[in-house]
């Protein structure tokens, strides 16, 4: 059977803050399923307890996160109201204080004049995903080069011990694969759950295919903890790590996707301690209603619920949540990295080529409005940052297991000072490429090689010596400290590098591998 590997998940849905009517609601036609939506809800039994389990209470303790409302389930006075009027809630968050359901318009019309009602906001469920098809066998071992792999396995560093949480479209035949045979044989799969299609068991979700979206979960499982004893290959860091998955979205080629399966999946993996995720999922625009479509001015870091939620969890939770930048990378009418990428508090990851290391076409770019740098790092990925996240999710788990004590921003400083680039990153792959080798010395509290240096230069044009073994390296042209102007590959010549400035030009990084040179224009 040909693998279709995803590499794009578009979330249609359009949010606007502290408007209770900010949603339309659409009249529903005959064989046609009830729009839905969030309703937002004022406030919460303040007697009520917390929604987690005594494991992930210790947790928080450890990291001194304290407990607070978002802890607290959505009040069960205001559940019961909304039953008593014939609305079933579909999915609850303690973090928004939100339940989402189905409404007819005279519904909607109802639940808005609720007086504990603070919003209703539309959920537009129409996704288009779009895949390509892959060898049976991807070939991923060249990142795992890229990384320094063997860095990792030389400490001991294989992830043992840490939880990861894998929030994705479908997880077949995961237990079957040959790369991830090794994981279930020791159980290190603790927990399934299907939030698309309820009633599913774990052997139902892991052995019916619905459709090629299925096998989406179970390539960035592999991308995560993959080792295929019988191709001799290595796909992923974490090999002894352990597992809870959960699928949120069902897909085909135009199918419904639910966010609020997300943020109820997020909640889910928060109330059993775990504190590193994997979403390979991004929610940008396509929407069935084009009115409801993001913008990209909006991919802001607190416009969309998911984002919101997302920044909880690093925030409030100590969760480390790890997110591909999204493959909008060559869309002239987008470009930009997708949401939840887009908060601050989670690792956004982009992807590059194999032999220069720049931002291979598909990638998404960070956008100029944020104050702060996105993507954050990048890694190698043919077939979109769907497979590049998982990598570094795996490179997570190594420090993790390292230094369980490590709290989730500490551990996301770390892998981003170990980038090849660092400090000068920019918005087209972040700080680079991590490194296994840095992030060790990161651990053991030890100077890292210099390996970036300044540069001032004058004029149009700047002859620049440089040593590399390399023949054609990576220059970015930027219009300011972090933004993307243009890249380019640039030959060594007698090893020299003749830099030729752009107009609006006011900085170039130039990408050595070994070494980073940022040329500030004077």
């Amino acid at each position: 059977m040909t693998l279709r590997l995803l590499v794009l998940l578009c979330l249609l849905g359009f949010f606007v803050q502290g408007q209770p009517n900010v949603a339309e609601p659409s009249v529903a036609r005959p064989g046609v399923a009830r729009p839905k939506y969030w309703v937002l809800l004022l406030d919460k039994d303040p007697k009520s307890l917390p929604a987690l389990s005594p494991v992930a209470i210790a947790q928080r303790k450890t990291q001194n996160l304290l407990l607070d409302d978002t802890d607290q389930p959505v009040s069960a006075s205001y559940l019961n109201q909304l039953k008593r009027e014939g609305i079933q809630p579909i999915c609850q968050s303690r973090w928004l204080n939100a339940v989402s359901a189905r409404l007819t318009p005279q519904q909607y019309a109802q639940v808005v004049k609720m007086p504990f009602v603070k919003a209703v906001q539309a959920i537009d469920p129409a996704i288009v995903i779009t895949s390509i098809n892959l060898p049976a066998n991807p070939q991923l071992a060249p990142v795992m080069s890229q990384i320094e792999a063997p860095d990792f396995a030389r400490a001991g560093l294989t992830g043992r011990f840490v939880n990861i949480g894998v929030i994705d479209a479908g997880f077949f035949g995961a237990d079957s694969a040959n790369a991830l045979k090794h994981v279930f044989a020791r159980q290190g799969v603790k927990l399934v759950r299907d939030y698309v299609n309820e009633k599913k068991t774990h052997n139902d979700l892991l052995h019916t295919l619905e459709t090629n979206a299925d096998f989406h979960g179970t390539e960035v499982l592999a991308a995560i903890a993959g080792n295929d004893p019988v191709e001799n290959i290595q796909f992923g860091l974490a090999t002894d790590a352990t597992f809870y998955l959960a699928r949120t979205d069902q897909g085909n080629r135009e199918y419904r996707g639910e966010e609020d399966n997300w943020v109820a999946a997020m909640e889910w993996m928060d109330s059993l301690g775990v504190r590193l995720i994997n979403t390979s999922l991004g929610y940008a625009k396509g929407m069935s209603n084009p009115k409801d479509n993001y913008e990209p001015g909006q991919m802001d870091g607190h416009t969309s619920l998911i984002s919101k939620a997302a920044q909880i969890a690093a925030d409030k939770k100590g969760i480390l949540i790890i997110v591909s930048a999204g493959n909008e990378g060559e869309d002239r009418s987008w470009r930009i990295i997708s949401t939840p990428a887009d908060a601050q508090g989670v690792l956004a990851i982009g992807a590059t080529n194999a032999r220069l290391w720049n931002r291979i076409g598909y990638s998404s770019i960070g956008p100029e409005s944020l104050a702060y740098l996105k993507p954050n790092v990048s890694c190698f990925s043919l077939y979109g940052t769907s497979l590049s996240a998982p990598v570094i999710t795996g490179f997570a788990a190594c420090i993790m297991q390292a230094n369980p004590k490590l709290t989730n921003k500490e551990v996301m400083a770390i892998i981003e000072k170990s980038a090849h680039l660092y400090p000068y990153g920019n918005n087209y792959i972040g700080y680079g490429v991590p490194q296994a080798s840095r992030a060790i010395a990161l651990l053991h509290n030890q100077e890292l090689p210099t390996g970036a240096r300044l540069v001032k230069a004058t004029g149009k044009t700047m002859t620049l010596p440089v040593t590399t073994n390399e023949l054609v390296v990576s220059v970015f042209h930027k219009k300011d400290a972090t933004h993307v102007l243009q890249q380019e590959a640039a030959k060594i010549t007698n090893g020299k590098l003749i830099l030729h400035r752009s107009t609006d030009e006011k900085q170039t990084t130039i990408d050595l591998k070994k070494e980073v040179i940022e040329v500030i224009w004077e």
